[in-house]
């Protein structure tokens, strides 16, 4: 199943339209989204995909310090990219006091994952990797099962305006090195290939 998109009107404001999206009701177990102001539904990530995500999540945590957390449902927003986004992972600093039950600002992350679905890659190559520069997150890990070079996993870093410079890009099968603060090689052959 494809993502769905709703497009707002162009002079509603960002809070309102974070409101539209916190008040809507919308189909249980979908992922919703505002990808440059365009909200978008996808369904529920596969099998595969939840289980890339897993073994990620799984060697993030014997690296991360104790008060570090790592999120799979948690929205951060990047205002100035009208993006109200939910990575893959999210590794973010516990944080005792937000502002909003819904989402946090995407400044606090420390890490963001994006495992690609083959109806909605180009948002994780282009519009969220954009929006988390754009936030200044240190790190982007985007494992793209569905790159028209075969799947690959790239990390990027030292965000710059919205871009980001590729730091490591690696073919599935091979080494990924997260520096420091995590310090972490992931398998990237423990990836089921799509």
């Amino acid at each position: 199943m494809s993502a769905l998109t709703f497009r707002h009107d162009p002079e509603q404001s960002w809070d309102e339209l974070v409101r539209f999206w916190e008040e809507m009701e919308w189909p249980e177990g979908s992922k919703v989204e505002i990808i440059e102001g365009i909200i978008t539904v996808s369904p529920s990530p596969a099998y595969r995909h939840n289980l890339i995500a897993a073994r990620i999540q799984r060697r993030l945590y014997s690296v991360i310090p104790e008060e570090w957390e790592i999120f799979q449902t948690l929205a951060i927003a990047v205002p100035s990219r009208m993006g109200m986004l939910i990575p893959d992972l999210l590794v973010v600093p516990s944080q005792e006091e937000v502002e909003s039950d819904s989402h946090i600002p995407a400044a606090l992350a420390e890490l963001v994952v994006e495992i690609t679905s083959k109806s909605n890659a180009v948002h994780d190559r282009i519009s969220k990797c954009a929006a988390y520069a754009a936030a200044g997150i240190p790190f982007y890990l985007l494992v793209d099962r569905w790159s028209p070079e075969g799947p690959v996993t790239t990390l990027y870093g030292e965000p710059t305006g919205d871009v980001y410079r590729p730091l490591s890009v690696v073919k599935f099968g091979e080494p990924l090195q997260l520096p420091a603060p995590f310090g972490l090689t992931i398998d990237t052959g423990e990836f089921p290939i799509p």
